[in-house]
């Protein structure tokens, strides 16, 4: 005689389910590291977008390179060569920063294209390990993106928060997108009152796509774009409480798809973003992210950085599975 096996009891579903949480978010990005406290001087800049034009964004181009340099002299003095390299990088009088602010793992925003004439703008909300030392990848995202969204278009990688690590808990719960989703509902709100004329659209990858579920209900924006996600926090769009289109868009070989997409009610937190973006049920506009993975989406030519834009543009992607969203 076989012997009956007994059902799961509730609490334990619950500890096997945030263990398979825990190690699908942190396997695929072992040895990734966490943003380095290193020293750096308070801003003078004002954070506040203020008035833009040609002649008052070199103004304050100029007063946040002046801020970098400070950070980077004072990175050099306390013996972080990476970091204080990777400032002066940052410092190059051809790039341009709406905002800097060195402290606590470091905060930027960095304007690719002509944000004085654009007509279409797009925020671009990056997730986990994404710091001063990383920001090259971030960089490479924006200018890619401006790239293929052409004259006109203005895209600005705004690294607002301190991003969680692929290797701390921080990275199983809403607490870092809570803490962040504030400053990009001021920032996009400021966007809109000195540009009131250009289409925005906000695009969130991977963890910031949780930033900006806890943002969409104050982000008046033509466009949320979820890319890499694994959940926002929220069952379905209707849950977001936003009049923006919601798109999301996955490659075929994302890790992030094997994420358990379950949001566990524990005692002192909650684990997991629920939903997945593509599902039928969360109830996004699904659009083709070809072939690639989580850090493909802005690979030139791709079809993800292809749709991304369209949706920038105010034109339709090509949907997932259909033969124009294919890779070449």
């Amino acid at each position: 005689m076989v012997p009956r096996l007994r059902p799961l009891s509730s609490r334990l579903r619950r500890t096997l389910s945030a263990a398979l949480v825990t190690a699908a978010l942190a396997v695929p990005a072992m040895g990734a590291a966490g943003p380095a406290d290193v020293p750096a001087p308070a801003p003078t800049a004002p954070a506040a977008v203020g008035t833009v034009s040609t002649a008052t964004l070199a103004e304050r181009y100029a007063a946040t390179r002046t801020d970098i340099v400070a950070a980077e002299r004072m990175a050099a003095a306390h013996g972080d060569r990476g970091r204080a390299t990777a400032l002066t990088g940052m410092a190059d009088p051809a790039r341009q920063f709406l905002f800097f602010d060195g402290r606590d793992g470091g905060r930027s925003g960095e304007v690719f294209g002509d944000l004085a004439t654009a007509q279409r703008i797009a925020v671009l909300v990056p997730g986990a390990d994404t710091d001063f030392d990383s920001y090259g990848r971030l960089r490479a995202d924006a200018t890619a993106l401006q790239r293929q969204s052409g004259d006109g278009s203005a895209v600005i990688a705004w690294l607002g928060y301190r991003t969680p690590s692929t290797k701390e808990p921080a990275i199983l719960t809403a607490d870092r997108a809570d803490q962040a989703a504030p400053g990009l509902q001021r920032f996009v709100a400021q966007l809109r009152a000195a540009r009131p004329g250009s289409r925005l659209s906000v695009l969130c990858h991977s963890y910031g796509s949780v930033v900006c579920g806890r943002a969409a209900s104050g982000l008046d924006v033509s466009d949320l774009v979820l890319f890499g996600s694994p959940g926002t926090g929220y069952d379905n769009v209707a849950a977001l409480h936003t009049k923006a289109t919601v798109w999301a868009g996955r490659g075929a070989t994302d890790w992030i798809a094997d994420v358990p997409h379950l949001k566990l009610e524990l005692p002192f937190t909650t684990v997991g973003f629920g939903t997945d973006p593509v599902s039928p049920g969360f109830g996004a506009r699904v659009f083709a992210a070809g072939s690639g993975g989580h850090s493909d989406y802005f690979k030139p030519g791709s079809p993800a950085l292809t749709g991304i834009a369209r949706i920038v543009l105010g034109q339709t992607p090509a949907p997932a599975g259909t033969p124009a969203g294919r890779d070449a």
